[in-house]
């Protein structure tokens, strides 16, 4: 019923790669009017011809647009998109998956989440809905997030997505091959060097 949708947000976010099991589920609960599972993770999907976030200069002034600098910072950042396939708006700002070439392709995809500040974070877990959870169990009622974690891995259960583990410090942590921050400064300063900017 959703396939021709799921297929399309497979092409606009994630260059056509086939979706993660999760995050199908999540993207047919959000189409289909399921906010059990939104409420959980805190995840809002992003809607066809929504600009990705690394993409989006609409809030800067044409001044601003047309400062050397900024056109160095916003074309490394445009480089950057194609590595950071942001999925959804949740946690510090947007969340998707870390799809550099050179991370290694024999395990999940890795997970990262961009601030509204533009800094990258990485996320634990080894699919989008550990990794929401994981984020999301920082902010429960409960003090130790690793009880709230697991409370949250039983209601997802319940609801019919359960996580490959209850247990929070199980979580896969795997530093990244590509650190985000450092590529990102890297694209931006061969930018400027491109531009003559010094």
């Amino acid at each position: 019923m959703h396939d021709e949708r799921l297929a399309g947000f497979s092409r606009e976010r994630l260059d056509g790669r086939p979706l993660p099991e999760d995050l199908r589920v999540l993207l047919v609960a959000q189409w289909e009017g399921r906010t059990d599972l939104a409420r959980l993770l805190d995840l809002d999907f992003f809607e066809p011809g929504e600009v990705h976030p690394l993409l989006d200069t609409s809030y800067l002034s044409e001044t601003e647009r047309a400062d050397p600098e900024l056109r160095a910072v916003n074309a490394g950042a445009a480089e950057m998109a194609r590595h950071v396939r942001l999925v959804a708006r949740g946690g510090k700002g947007w969340v998707g998956y870390w799809l550099h070439p050179d991370e290694p392709a024999d395990r999940p995809w890795r997970l990262i989440a961009l601030d509204t500040e533009f800094t990258f974070w990485g996320l634990a877990g080894s699919t989008l809905t550990e990794g929401a959870a994981a984020e999301r169990a920082s902010y429960q009622d409960e003090p130790d997030e690793r009880v709230a974690f697991a409370r949250l891995a039983t209601e997802l259960a319940a609801l019919g997505l359960p996580l490959d583990t209850q247990d929070y410090d199980a979580l896969d942590d795997t530093a990244y091959t590509v650190a985000p921050e450092s590529l990102m400064e890297e694209l931006i300063r061969a930018e400027r060097v491109r531009r003559g900017l010094r």
